[in-house]
């Protein structure tokens, strides 16, 4: 059985193995999103730019790729995300990931303490914040929409300010809400 092994080693450095990989697009400063081939073998992209998943395919084995986690105020798209493999193994790096802005007002908070909670608003609409790093609020907007953020309820022994709070929504230009908690 360890000959088997070795033989099977050796045969994916010698006999192939294809990589999946592409590129990423679009995807925001500071933000994540987490890809997965064939349902499994999990693989997080932080930055624009080349991506390659861990796990080799076999000849002729099928791809799938997809987006699990969409980052934070983003949404995500795969192009040329299935196909097969030839006979050779050959990888594949046409993989096409394009992450654009949702319709939604985004933005981050710093400075929170463990076991708090900031609450803002936006209209009738509500975001709680129970910990650093980006949100999003839920709704949508249309281009042009008036915005006034808030901050509804502070967190105790704590006060937070609200940076680029209030203007118009455009989704591609919007400047993230910065919530600064001290």
């Amino acid at each position: 059985k360890l000959l088997g092994a070795a033989a099977a080693s050796a045969c994916l450095v010698a006999c192939g193995g294809g990589e999946i990989g592409g590129t990423v697009t679009g995807l925001g400063t500071g933000l994540s999103l987490t890809l997965l081939n064939n349902g499994s073998d999990a693989l997080t992209v932080s930055r624009n730019g080349n991506f390659a998943f861990g796990i080799l395919l076999d000849d002729n084995a099928s791809y799938a790729v997809t987006v699990q986690t969409q980052p934070v105020g983003q949404i995500c798209s795969v192009a040329n995300g299935t196909g097969t493999l030839d006979a050779e193994g050959s990888s594949i790096d046409s993989v096409r990931v394009t992450c654009d802005y949702s319709s939604g007002l985004r933005g981050t908070v710093s400075g929170l303490q463990t076991g708090v909670a900031v609450v803002l608003a936006n209209g009738n609409a509500r975001q709680t914040l129970a910990a650093n790093g980006p949100f999003a609020f839920a709704e949508t907007l249309a281009d042009g929409t008036r915005y006034s953020v808030s901050v509804l309820t502070q967190p105790s022994n704590q006060t937070c300010s609200l940076q680029n709070e209030a203007g118009s929504f455009f989704a591609r230009s919007f400047l993230d809400i910065i919530v600064t908690c001290n």
